[in-house]
């Protein structure tokens, strides 16, 4: 195919239109040539006005008729296709020789076309793949894309100018720029030697830029401007001052700690010092355009010295925590001290304001930060009304091999640009050791790059050598105005290596000899930056020195000061303070729980709105209809079934100024269909309402918001955005309550042992559907012995009772767990989440079937003013008026109590047989149960659940119940046998081990005889 033909088929039509556009000035030229008359190519094929051509052929493009009408033909054959040399059509009354010169200039402009169009292509081959090429490994022996490979189609020597038919001789001649590089600078034309050495500055250097893949023109251009256009890379002397002290700041705290404490693990940032410049460039960046918030989240490796030099935290809080005589001062088993985060408000030096930063704890499951820090920024974000994200800015540091072999990663990534979850575009830096922890990166990914993952975004990534500060110092800079411009992630790549083992004690030379050899030899980059500087007269040796020697001496100082330490305060490690909610010494202000129900009013008034729209001129859908008229005639006769209590709580509290916000998957109408919080109009696309923001003039805002499909990020982001405040209710529910089994890192991790680990209170709530229903084993069962094993309540201490035991209670445990049976327990175990005066993260076994059980509804009357969650609902039918009589107590939990009360009512055994539910299962509520047991002294006990024998409640509560009964009396299991699997799927069985828990908890003779 004729390369004219390919000049319109790879440009873009507007791309050629302009081309056209400006040949007008070309075609002026052609006429005053006369070349219409003279029908001859030859003033336009010689010197340097042979690119005359190219512009008649763009002004033909135009204008076919501007043009002689051999040329007409030549052009119009070559567009379709004609083989070169068959192209020109000779006119009818041209003489033999004029034929000849059309075929010859047709050959030429042949020629020339195509050496153009392969000057084009080896322009957008730099732009694709000049990162694999690009020095990116400060040891020189890896690639960081894993393969040495060198492509093709880049010009890396001169034989390989053939790939593009050129030659060494078209090395020296003139070729016009296109409009997709920067490289000319103001020039529009250059010769090809000249192309390709800018070429090679701009994408093979110690940089390598990874964007052809984004779909976004503006975006594009924007990156080959800021790494194409000539001599951008330059800094003052007073910024290349500012990045050496940086870097003897970040070398010298790490040589700091390995002289004082040689045999401790540090997890330093030896290797990679270029870290600490990095971040504070990005810092630096972000506050000259706005923001005054930063939260960020890290793994281990360089946590102290980010520590210490980016967040500032005190030295000497950070060095007695190598000491292994302190003791803890305040509540919580703490944590390692590469595990630690904080919280610090400070003058940023360069732009002279004010920044909070935020460095966010995390365990050594170290991409299970991510979605915390995204869930943080956001709510500061919101609360804010940030909505740009111009004022909070989030960072994420990463390992390379973690980033590459941790699903999270791309979870987070998916959230970026959601609406409910975006922060506008975070940085990801990653430190990129070149090995796992003695795993070669061939081994542990597939992909090329480490930072693939991040494509799927159409986020850029900038690869860059950190034995290259000023190079370092220039990408941070680029990512941050990337961010500022577009609201979009971005990541760095910092291509470094480690220059110990994983940690300080460990061996490399086991697994990597030749890769530690070089890195033995290695000189440390601020001995290569400062010997630069001094070289070029940036800095004397005097000023190094005495950098070095300022620095040493503020160590030392703060390590003298160490020494004075005694104690370990863990809330000096605080990431996430609430200003004024707790007293000064963290306790909170009160000790008391008031009555959690509301108004009558308040609740008609709730109930009048989600029962109807409240929008005009919005069409529902027909079943939807019949949903609010339900929910009308329930508050007509004074009742709410599960829906319409959570709704009460939810209405209620954002009237009294609590944000309210519910995530998760398909939260927005509810699995089970059965909330409708969000309302869609049946006959315009995308137009919705929301009852709840609809209640009050001056109400908090309601959130609801259907996820992705996602548990692990999606709880995470969730669990940060409650860290934020605590006068908000935040809800995360699992479709089914086994989905949490993908996000049991961030339950096992932080929501269980946070408070014990950071001194972080979180009022999260979990809503786990669960229930055994007969539909297999596959969304049946929360697994409720999986919380109850981490909770810390003590199952052989019966505690000291007193007044307000209940509160204290709460207060001492790790976190709540509660399985209600009515929709009005639900209502007050919702509102108490917020009215006690700490925060608690809340479990709740959410159910199934009961949400349209004909049971399972509740009166106005459980929830009106006065009314509060009842721990415990004891039996309050026939059996309790006379409970001397009563021969058998079923303590439960949850929906299986709706199957006892039918089977009992249907054997007539009302009077002989008592049924109490714990509806808090965890903290155990010893005072209850102990009146209930004493109350039917003469009975014999059971438990009975629906969920096996080794699943469920029961090795839970029988612990408890034995230390309530001081073992003076057994209490019986009654429910499925122990298995494997959470539940059948035979719908068959199913119903038979229903028959026959049902059978035995009521056969009154089946204890009879056995030992306890």
């Amino acid at each position: 195919m004729s390369h004219l033909r390919a000049i319109a088929g790879i440009f873009k039509p507007q791309t050629i239109q302009f081309l056209a556009k400006h040949a007008v000035a070309g075609r002026n030229y052609f006429e005053s040539r006369r070349f219409r008359s003279s029908g001859t190519a030859e003033p336009f094929l010689t010197g340097s006005s042979s690119n005359y051509l190219e512009e008649m052929y763009y002004a033909w493009l135009e204008n076919p008729k501007s043009v002689h009408k051999s040329w007409d033909v030549f052009f119009r054959n070559a567009n379709e296709g004609t083989p070169p040399g068959q192209a020109y059509q000779r006119p009818p009354s041209s003489s033999h020789f004029h034929s000849q010169g059309l075929a010859q200039a047709s050959t030429k402009a042949e020629k020339m076309v195509e050496d153009h169009l392969a000057v084009h292509s080896l322009i957008r081959a730099y732009q694709i793949r000049g990162h694999h090429v690009a020095q990116l490994d400060p040891l020189g022996i890896l690639d960081a894309d894993l393969d040495s490979f060198v492509p093709s189609d880049l010009i890396t020597t001169i034989d390989k100018l053939g790939f593009y038919g050129l030659c060494e001789a078209d090395l020296d001649k003139i070729f016009r720029l296109p409009t997709t590089t920067f490289i000319g600078g103001n020039e529009h034309a250059l010769p090809l030697r000249e192309i390709i050495r800018r070429l090679e500055t701009s994408y093979c250097g110690h940089i390598g830029v990874e964007f052809m893949f984004i779909n976004n023109v503006e975006q594009c251009q924007w990156i080959r401007q800021k790494f194409e256009t000539p001599e951008i890379m330059k800094f003052t002397n007073e910024e290349k001052r500012t990045l050496l002290a940086r870097l003897v700041r970040s070398t010298r705290f790490e040589d700091f700690l390995a002289r004082k404490w040689s045999s401790e693990k540090r997890f330093g940032l030896e290797g990679c010092e270029v870290l600490i410049p990095a971040l504070k460039t990005v810092i630096d960046k972000g506050s000259e355009m706005g923001i005054d918030s930063v939260i960020m989240g890290m793994p281990h490796r360089g946590r102290l010295n980010v520590l210490a030099n980016v967040v500032r935290k005190d030295l000497d809080q950070i060095f007695c925590q190598f000491d292994p005589k302190m003791e803890a001062a305040d509540e919580g088993s703490g944590d390692v001290k590469y595990h630690l985060g904080t919280y610090h408000e400070r003058i940023n030096r360069v732009t002279n304001k004010k920044i909070t930063l935020s460095l966010m704890a995390n365990p050594s499951h170290l991409e299970a930060v991510d979605p915390v820090v995204q869930g943080k920024a956001k709510a500061e974000q919101f609360y804010r009304g940030d909505s740009a994200g111009k004022k909070v800015m989030s960072i994420l540091i990463h390992g390379d091999a973690a980033f590459a072999g941790q699903g999270v990663v791309y979870e987070t990534f998916h959230l970026s640009e959601l609406p409910s979850y975006t922060t506008n575009g975070t940085i990801h830096v990653v430190v990129n050791n070149q090995i796992g922890f003695t795993t070669d990166p061939r081994m542990a990914r597939s992909s090329p790059y480490t930072t693939d993952v991040a494509r799927v975004v159409n986020a850029p990534i900038f690869h860059v050598n950190a034995d290259d500060p000023e190079a370092v110092m220039y990408v941070c800079n680029v990512a941050a105005e990337w961010r500022n411009t577009f609201s979009k992630d971005v990541v760095v790549d910092l291509v470094s290596y480690r220059r110990f083992g994983h940690n300080e004690m460990d061996e490399p030379m086991f697994t990597q000899p030749l890769m530690y050899k070089q890195i033995h030899k290695q000189v440390h980059v601020l001995k290569k930056y400062s010997d630069k500087l001094l070289a070029d007269g940036t800095v004397t040796l005097q000023e190094f020195e005495e950098e070095i020697s300022k620095y040493d001496r503020i160590c030392e100082e703060a390590y003298t000061r160490s020494k004075d330490e005694t104690i370990l305060h863990n809330r000096h490690w605080l990431d996430s303070p609430w200003p004024g909610f707790f007293s000064p010494d963290g306790e909170p202000k009160m000790m008391s729980c008031p009555p959690t129900g509301i108004s009558e009013d308040v609740l008609q008034h709730i109930g009048n709105v989600v029962s109807s729209v409240p929008v005009e001129d919005f069409t529902i859908h027909g079943g939807l209809s019949r949903i609010l008229k339900g929910r009308a005639n329930m508050i007509k006769n004074r009742t709410v079934d599960w829906a319409l209590a959570e709704y009460m709580a939810f209405g209620s509290l954002l009237k009294e100024g609590i944000h309210v916000r519910l995530s998760g998957q398909d939260v927005e109408r509810g699995t089970f269909s059965h909330r409708h919080h969000v309302l869609h109009d049946q006959d315009i696309d995308r137009r919705t309402c929301v009852p709840m923001n609809h209640l009050w003039e001056n109400q908090a805002p309601y959130t609801v918001c259907n996820s992705s499909l996602s548990e692990y990020g999606v709880l995470g982001f969730e669990l940060g955005f409650a860290m934020v405040s605590p006068n908000a209710l935040v809800c995360w529910e699992a479709q089914f309550g086994d989905f949490h089994n993908t996000a049991q890192c961030i339950i096992d991790q932080f929501i269980s042992s946070g408070q014990a680990k950071w001194v972080r209170h979180n009022g999260l709530v979990l809503l786990l559907p669960h229930g055994m229903e007969g539909m297999g084993p596959e969304h049946s069962s929360a697994r409720p012995e999986r919380f109850l094993q981490m909770s810390n309540d003590d199952s052989d201490a019966y505690p000291e009772i007193t007044d307000d035991f209940e509160v204290h209670q709460l207060y001492d445990c790790n976190w709540i767990v509660v399985n209600c049976s009515t929709p009005g327990n639900f209502f007050h175990v919702l509102r108490r989440q917020i009215l006690i005066p700490f925060r608690k993260p809340l479990i709740v076994f959410s159910p199934k079937s009961l949400l349209r059980h004909p049971e399972a509804r509740s009166s106005f009357d459980e929830i009106i003013t006065g009314t509060r969650f009842r721990r415990v609902i004891p039996e309050e039918g026939p059996a309790a008026q006379n409970p001397d009589k009563v021969k058998r107590v079923i303590f439960c939990t949850g929906k299986v109590y709706y199957e006892l009360a039918k089977e009992r009512k249907q054997q007539d055994l009302e009077n002989e047989v008592a049924i109490c539910r714990l509806e808090q299962i965890s903290p155990f509520p010893f005072d209850l149960v102990k009146n209930e047991t004493e109350k039917y002294a003469n009975a014999e006990l059971v438990w009975c659940q629906e969920e096996h024998k080794n699943m469920g409640y029961y090795d839970y509560i029988k612990p408890r119940f034995l230390t309530v009964l001081q073992n003076s009396r057994p209490i019986w299991y009654v429910g499925r046998d122990p298995a494997a699997a959470p539940a059948t799927g035979n719908k068959c069985t199913h119903l038979a081990e229903l028959k026959r828990y049902l059978d035995t908890v009521f056969n009154l003779q089946a204890f009879e005889g056995r030992n306890f």
